[in-house]
C-alpha cells in the first residue's frame, strides 16, 4: 500500500525520495527489517496471550532426552510468522503484481488449513487434529489453484534464453527471445541447454503437445506443494530445525528471483528471464525477517512452538515460490532437509509393512522417524532397528545446528547448479 501511495504521489508531487523507496532492493530491506521487528516485537506479546489461554503443545512421551519439558510450551505461534510476512509484504509490495497475489494467497491459504489443524488438537482436545483428507484436499487444492494461475494469467510469461556461441564452442553471449510468451519450460540443473519443457513428454501428440504440457505441469505443481508443505511440516519436531532451515532457503529463493526477473544477471547465469518475478524479492525479503524474528523464541528452549498453522504455511510458500520462478525442479536440491525428513518416514512406514508380511513381526530402518528423532535415540536399546548409530542419543541443539548446515551446503549447491552443466 505505501508503495502505490508514494509512486502515486511521486507522480503527481514530485516527492523527494521517492525513487529509493521504489527501488526493490531498498524496499526488501525494509521488508526485512520491518518482519523482524514485528516477529520479535509482537512476538513476546503473542506468545504471553498464547500462554494466558494455556494454548500449549500436548507431547506424547517418545522416551526422547528432554521431551517432557516441553509439555504447555504455547503452540500456534505460527500466527507470529504469518502476520511478520503479511504487513511488511501489504505495505511494501506491489499489489497488482500477480507473482506478489499468489504468495499473499498461498500463505493466507496455508495458514487457515494449520490454524483449524491447531485449534481442533488444542481447543477441542483432538490429538489428531485436522483430518489427513482435508489436509490434502487444501494442499491440492492450492496447487491447482496456483498450476491454473501460472497457466491462466497473461502476466505469467518467460523469455527464452538463446546461447550465442563462438568458434571453440564457448558461450560469448546470451541473447533473449523477442517477445514473452506462456510456456511450460522450467529450470533443469546440471545440463548445458538448461531448459526443460514438459510439454516434449508429448511430442508425439502434435499441436496437443502444449496443452498436454500444462497438465502435466498442473500435476507436478500438485505433487511439490503436497510433498514439499508435509515435509515442513514433519521437520518442525525440533526447536528451530524448521524455522531456521526455511530461513536458509528463503535467501536462495529470494536470490533466484531477483536473478530470474533481471535480464543482466539472467543473462549472466543463462537462465530465462522471467518479467515481474524481481518484485517477489519484497516478499522473500519479509520471509526471511519474520522466520529469523521467530527464530528468537522458537530456538533451543522454545518460548513457542509454530505448529501446523506456522509449519504447512512455511511448506507451501517455498514450493509455490520455486514453482513461480520456475525453480521446481531446484527443489531435490534446496529442501533436501524436507524431502530426507518426508522419505525417512516414507520408508520406515513401508519396510514395516513389507517386513511384518514376511516375517510376522515388523521391523524399522530407524530407531525413530522422522528421521531427527533417530539421532535423539540411543543405539541398541531394543528398538529393531537395521541402523542403530549414533550408540548414544546426540543433544537436540547440535542435531539442529548440523541440519542447518546440511541445509546451507544443499543451499550452495543449488547456486553453484546454475553455472555447473
Amino acid at each position: 500500500m505505501l508503495y502505490h501511495l508514494i509512486t502515486y504521489l511521486d507522480k503527481y508531487f514530485d516527492v523527494p525520495g521517492a525513487g529509493m523507496f521504489i527501488s526493490i532492493s531498498f524496499r526488501t530491506g525494509l521488508a526485512f527489517i520491518l518482519a523482524l521487528a514485528v516477529s520479535t516485537l509482537f512476538g513476546s506479546k503473542i506468545i504471553d496471550f498464547l500462554r494466558k489461554k494455556q494454548i500449549g503443545e500436548t507431547i506424547r512421551d517418545l522416551g526422547l532426552e528432554g521431551q517432557m519439558s516441553k509439555k504447555n510450551t504455547p503452540t500456534m505461534g505460527g500466527i507470529i510468522i504469518i502476520l511478520a510476512i503479511l504487513i511488511p509484504t501489504i505495505l511494501l509490495a506491489e499489489l497488482n503484481n500477480t507473482y506478489t497475489i499468489l504468495m499473499i494467497f498461498t500463505t493466507i491459504w496455508l495458514g487457515l488449513i494449520g490454524f483449524a489443524d491447531d485449534y481442533i488438537k488444542v481447543f477441542r482436545k483432538n490429538k489428531e487434529g485436522l483430518s489427513g483428507r482435508f489436509k490434502i484436499i487444501g494442499q491440492v487444492g492450492l496447487g491447482l489453484i496456483v498450476g491454473l494461475t501460472m497457466y491462466l494469467s497473461p502476466d505469467i510469461v518467460i523469455r527464452e534464453n538463446i546461447e550465442v556461441k563462438g568458434e571453440k564452442t564457448r558461450v560469448e553471449n546470451v541473447l533473449y527471445a523477442k517477445k514473452d510468451i506462456k510456456s511450460t519450460k522450467t529450470t533443469i540443473p546440471f545440463f548445458k541447454n538448461n531448459n526443460l519443457d514438459y510439454a516434449d513428454a508429448f511430442t508425439k501428440a502434435g499441436d496437443k503437445a502444449q496443452k498436454y504440457g500444462w497438465i502435466l505441469f498442473v500435476v507436478v505443481v500438485i505433487f511439490i506443494v503436497t510433498a514439499i508443505s508435509n515435509g515442513a511440516n514433519l521437520t518442525d519436531g525440533l526447536d528451530g530445525l524448521a524455522t531456521g532451515s526455511s530461513a536458509i532457503i528463503g535467501v536462495i529463493l529470494g536470490i533466484l528471483a531477483y536473478v530470474s526477473g533481471n535480464m543482466n544477471y539472467a543473462g549472466y547465469l543463462n537462465i530465462m528471464y522471467l518479467p515481474g518475478t524481481g518484485e517477489l524479492l519484497v516478499f522473500a525479503g519479509a520471509f526471511i525477517g519474520a522466520t529469523t524474528g521467530f527464530l528468537w523464541y522458537n530456538s533451543f528452549p522454545a518460548q513457542v512452538f509454530m505448529g501446523d498453522t506456522g509449519s504447512l504455511t512455511l511448506g507451501g510458500i517455498i514450493s509455490v515460490f520455486a514453482i513461480a520462478i520456475h525453480k521446481e525442479l531446484l527443489i531435490p536440491i534446496l529442501c533436501g532437509v524436507f524431502i530426507i525428513e518426508n522419505l525417512s518416514v516414507v520408508m520406515q512406514v513401508g519396510y514395516f509393512k513389507i517386513t511384518k508380511l514376511r516375517y510376522g513381526e515388523g521391523r524399522r530402518i530407524f530407531k525413530m522417524t522422522p528421521l531427527h528423532h533417530h539421532f535423539q535415540k540411543p543405539g541398541n536399546s531394543g528398538i529393531n532397528a537395521l541402523l542403530q548409530k549414533p550408540l548414544q542419543a546426540m543433544p537436540e541443539s547440535k542435531i539442529v545446528i548440523r541440519f542447518w548446515i546440511v541445509g546451507i551446503i544443499l543451499a550452495a549447491v543449488t547456486i553453484i547448479t546454475l553455472k555447473i552443466r
